[in-house]
């Protein structure tokens, strides 16, 4: 135990430092790897390593010196075989800046790719006259909601919604949720507001949307069936006749990280738009 503590206590800034740098380097790599022939070959390694670590604890010589010169070879074997994906990586490592991007960086394109895939989804169905009821999560978990749809989590992709919503299908007449930059469920219950106060034009879709919003911070985006009109559902409140730059507007105002960060996000958003 004092070892321990004497191993902690000899830690420094530049040990952290070092760690993290480490930690994150075999993040990145893993997540390049991921669901490719490449994640298999790393498993099959580990394997061998542990065989061959395994046999010379077990005194087992000929099985030891086999799996050595496999190793050996191997390696050249894998050069060979995995050139593709060896060039590819590089590749990827010229081409991005992943050591060097800011947290804001990483953070505006999740939160604008999300925007802009929502948005280009709301604009066709607004103007099919498809109906919509979409709830994205903030602070407050949602996971009630959730339980009463149908799991999806899938990155969230203009195409992935609009279907969702085309009449007829299974989960069309619920509503999504939205965490992050990921469709959680679709086909989901919400409960409608008790407000008395609202428009009798208003439908079930529009009451529902205003419901979560009055237990929730959610913002919920809806998409009139009979008219096409674009809504925002907030606080306990509706916002309607929305055009598509309105809503973009809102959805970053809602979504930037805090408050000191969200001019970088606008100053970005601006030069897209500029672009």
């Amino acid at each position: 135990m004092q070892d321990l503590i004497q191993i902690f206590k000899n830690i420094n800034i530049r040990d952290i430092v070092d760690m993290a740098i480490i930690a994150f380097v075999f993040y990145k790599l893993y997540m390049f790897i991921s669901e490719t022939r490449a994640e298999q070959l790393i498993k099959g390694i580990l394997m061998l390593l542990l065989a061959t670590q395994l046999s010379e604890w077990l005194q087992l010589h000929a099985i030891n010196w086999i799996l050595k010169n496999t190793m050996t070879v191997g390696v050249i074997a894998i050069l060979i075989v995995f050139q593709p994906e060896l060039r590819r990586g590089l590749e990827y490592i010229g081409r991005t800046k992943f050591l060097s991007k800011s947290i804001v960086d990483i953070e505006y394109e999740e939160i604008n790719f999300m925007i802009e895939e929502i948005a280009k989804a709301v604009n066709y169905l607004s103007k099919e006259r498809i109906g919509a009821l979409i709830v994205l999560e903030k602070n407050t978990g949602l996971n009630e909601v959730v339980e009463t749809g149908t799991l999806i989590d899938g990155h969230i992709s203009q195409d992935l919604l609009v279907n969702i919503f085309i009449p007829n299908t299974p989960l069309h007449d619920g509503a999504v949720l939205i965490r992050r930059n990921k469709i959680l469920a679709a086909g989901c219950f919400l409960s409608l507001t008790d407000s008395n106060n609202l428009s009798k034009d208003l439908g079930t879709r529009h009451r529902a949307g205003i419901g979560i919003t009055e237990r929730s911070d959610a913002i919920v985006v809806i998409v009139s069936e009979e008219t096409g009109t674009i809504s925002i559902a907030e606080g306990g409140k509706l916002r309607r006749f929305l055009d598509i730059k309105e809503l973009k507007n809102i959805l970053y105002a809602n979504f930037a990280p805090d408050e000191s960060k969200q001019w970088l996000f606008l100053k970005k958003k601006w030069r897209r738009e500029d672009d």
